[in-house]
């Protein structure tokens, strides 16, 4: 098997249309590799998250991740479109509020399949289809999860996210091992907030300084400081970290 490459290659990010997504975009793209940028729902903002970046020869393409046939519709575009693909970073989630003791059964069910549809089948379907491709092209690849810091401190009312976070990183723990032989790593991270649009409004007033004081350096991270981490678990040299869930919170929850 030829070496894995450091730039150059053909990446698929997930939810890529803002956010962190639109950050670990733009990394690859700063690294000189082409990417193909995913969307959901936001096409317009996926469109902004495309003309900023860098190099040519990216690709924007739509699909429901919740639908299993769209998921490997996506992959299979997202290949004929760069010609392959070498690196995916599953970054696509929903996460809406549902705290148990105020939400009615309906929405309560609705909010669980609605995460697991999307956080973790999606997350799953995703890697088995670009797995493949990788496997089928013969010179190994790079599957790096976007968890959350909520797989381990808990999200009380967000309890659906954070139990398909944990088991995105069970999931990507799984993969490591089962596609190592073949010449891919499987990593995740697991982040604490992040200072997107999709928390602005929790990081204003009140809630926002609580938020900042977890970490003892007073701030949330920035979405370009979690993308160079899943760069780097992309690269050539990150082989070994296969398997591993890096935390990425600032200090603002230790685990051992």
């Amino acid at each position: 098997m030829p070496d894995f490459p450091g730039s150059g290659r053909r990446v698929l990010v997930s939810g890529a249309s803002r956010g962190l997504g639109r950050a670990v975009a733009e990394a690859f793209a700063a690294n000189g590799d082409r990417v193909a940028v995913h969307y959901g729902g936001g096409r317009r903002d996926a469109e902004t998250t495309l003309a900023r970046l860098p190099g040519d020869g990216h690709v924007l393409l739509g699909a429901d991740l919740a639908d299993a046939r769209q998921t490997a519709e996506l992959v299979d575009a997202a290949a004929g479109a760069l010609g392959g693909v070498d690196v995916l970073v599953n970054n696509a989630a929903v996460n809406t509020a549902h705290p148990p003791a105020t939400t009615d059964y309906d929405d309560w069910c609705a909010a669980w399949q609605r995460h697991v549809a999307v956080n973790l089948l999606g997350t799953a379907h995703l890697s088995h289809a670009a797995a493949r491709r990788m496997i089928a092209q013969g010179t190994g690849g790079r599957i790096v999860n976007i968890g959350s810091r909520g797989a381990f401190r808990g999200e009380p009312d967000h309890p659906a996210y954070g139990a398909t976070k944990a088991g995105v990183h069970a999931l990507g723990q799984s993969l490591a091992v089962a596609l190592a032989p073949h010449g891919i790593a499987v990593t995740s991270v697991a982040p604490g907030f992040i200072d997107t649009e999709r928390v602005a409004h929790r990081l204003t007033g009140p809630e926002g300084d609580a938020l900042r004081k977890q970490s003892p350096y007073g701030r949330v991270a920035a979405p370009e400081e979690v993308a160079a981490a899943v760069l780097w678990l992309a690269s050539p040299q990150a082989q070994w970290s296969a398997g591993a869930v890096l935390d990425l919170n600032g200090a603002s929850y230790l685990r051992t």
